[in-house]
């Protein structure tokens, strides 16, 4: 008898238990089950990779091996294709519907039928269904997932036939008890899409679901549940510092919690306990590479109504609201690319760092410095003469890249810690922090070196960002206020306050760019520049 494979953190696709190390997936959406045997249809909805497929499958599996019902995951991925041709989306989607239960294995009496229905194009998918349930010895549960593949007059259709087949069941019309919605979109936008005005929803649509739920991310708990399956498996263990790391990096985003642990495991081939400086490492070590599933979230970035939620939220301001915000700020919500609740910032470390690279890209090609150039003889970095370097580039080359950028809003920060980026992560690494707001990014540099003693130690600087910008206040004052509390936080002495004027009464160049001496309200003296 062949031994049994090993497990590995999956990063690619839904999971499979005997192939994968996973939690319990059923136990993630406990309340979906209680919806099904009310007879409900309910929205499942969160960000790609987050195992919405994975738990859909498993709990059809289950209801289907009870007895009582029919349970079919569909995948509507294919339908895509079809864009408005709402008949052509139907022959896709019931022919995926009918090879999908010849994969279940389930006996004849339970399969749909096996040729398309007669009835006329806008029609057939509702048609199929009815008579499906009709055959069947079982209640039927179906879970439409990719719903958001399917689109246009396309979704409108197959949204009001579930609307009508739904309304029906009353009289006695044979239809699935419970469907779900799973997608990255949430109830609202299923509301637009089935006949509301352009951007608003249509209170009536689809059917009367009111049930939506949300696919969550794993809590510290959770990660060390998963990550205990492999130690137990194969005696590599994680510390609990290890873990808590991986949650502060991720959020406990699914995804990027598997992919932390593959880093180590897999790629950087670590056979020994996994500590938290590996962790670090596997994170600087994902962000270089952009995997498929970053570059994927990063390529929203461009599209103007995330943009718009995005921009404040780098450049520290607050966003313009009016009657379409709530719906972007909903959209860019469901994406997975900013928190759930308040404050209004980006959802986790890991993507914080990807979209300030990946927005910064072109910036840092205008970068020729040498980033040798700033270790000091004693391995240390110099960072006040990497912000001398930095006004020497300003100058030259600031408003060329600020007409540049997309994010007009966020230029200035961008642009700087492209310039960081690009001198400092050979060697060091940086963490910066930023909200809606907060008109303000900190950035933390850290530059390992080898002390005196030979001891391996860990230069830590630093910096505040401000803009000045048109028809406000000097920001020095509200900058050296929370530079203190930024280093109360850090346990740092001292650091440096940047401040961008781009008022357009701003003094001439010769007025600024050095670097001065500033006292905090606490009495610390720290770096200011302003440029």
């Amino acid at each position: 008898m062949r031994p049994p494979r090993a497990r590995f953190f999956n990063t690619t696709g839904p999971c499979d238990p005997q192939r994968h190390y996973i939690l319990p997936p059923a136990e993630r959406l406990p309340q979906a089950r209680v919806l099904i045997e009310m007879d409900r249809y309910f929205v499942l909805h969160a960000p790609r990779q987050t195992g919405k497929t994975t738990a859909l499958r498993t709990l059809a599996s289950e209801l289907t091996a009870e007895g009582d019902i029919a349970a079919l995951m569909l995948s509507c991925e294919r339908a895509k294709s079809a864009g408005d041709d709402y008949a052509a989306a139907e022959s896709i989607l019931l022919k995926s519907l009918r090879e999908a239960a010849a994969r279940s294995g389930w006996p004849e009496q339970l399969l749909p039928p096996d040729h398309l229905p007669q009835d006329p194009a806008g029609t057939r998918f509702g048609s199929a269904l009815s008579e499906w349930c009709r055959r069947s010895p079982r209640r039927v549960v179906l879970f439409l997932d990719e719903i958001d593949a399917v689109q246009g007059n396309s979704l409108v259709s197959i949204l009001s036939q579930l609307r009508d087949g739904h309304n029906a069941r009353p009289e006695g019309h044979p239809f699935p008890v419970s469907v779900a919605l799973c997608g990255l979109r949430d109830l609202r936008d299923y509301k637009v899409a089935s006949g509301g005005e352009p951007g608003r929803p249509n209170p009536a649509s689809p059917f009367n679901i009111v049930e939506s739920l949300r696919l969550g991310d794993f809590t510290t708990d959770e990660i060390a549940e998963l990550y205990d399956q492999h130690a137990q498996a194969t005696g590599q263990e994680f510390t609990k510092d290890a873990v808590d790391r991986v949650f502060e990096l991720t959020q406990g985003q699914p995804w990027l919690v598997n992919a932390l642990a593959n880093e180590v495991i897999i790629k950087m081939q670590v056979s020994g306990t996994i500590t938290t400086a590996l962790v670090d490492e596997a994170k600087e070590r994902l962000i270089r590479a952009r995997a498929t599933h970053l570059d994927t979230l990063v390529a929203r970035l461009r599209e103007p109504r995330v943009k718009r939620v995005m921009e404040p939220v780098l450049a520290g301001t607050f966003p313009d609201i009016d009657s379409t915000y709530s719906d972007d700020l909903s959209y860019v919500r469901d994406l997975g690319l900013i928190k759930q609740r308040p404050p209004l910032e980006v959802a986790n470390p890991i993507y914080r760092e990807v979209i300030l690279r990946v927005l910064g890209g072109p910036s840092e090609d205008y970068v020729m410095a040498d980033p040798h150039s700033f270790v000091l003889p004693d391995g240390r970095f110099d960072l006040s003469r990497l912000l001398e370097e930095f006004v020497v580039f300003w100058r030259e080359h600031g408003e060329v890249l600020i007409r540049q950028e997309g994010y007009h809003e966020a230029a200035c920060q961008i642009i700087l810690m492209a310039f960081l980026h690009r001198l400092v992560n050979g060697g060091g690494q940086l963490d910066r922090e930023y909200a809606a707001g907060t008109k303000r990014l900190d950035v933390l540099v850290r530059w390992p070196y080898t002390g005196p003693d030979g001891e391996r130690q860990v230069q830590r600087e630093a910096m505040e960002l401000k803009v000045w910008r048109a028809g406000e206040n000097d920001p020095k004052p509200d900058g050296l206020a929370q530079l203190d509390r930024y280093l109360d936080r850090l346990t740092l002495t001292t650091g440096m306050l940047v401040i961008f004027d781009r008022r357009p009464e701003a003094p001439a160049w010769k007025e600024r760019g050095a670097l001065e001496q500033a006292t905090t309200p606490t009495g610390r003296q720290i770096t200011l520049l302003r440029v």
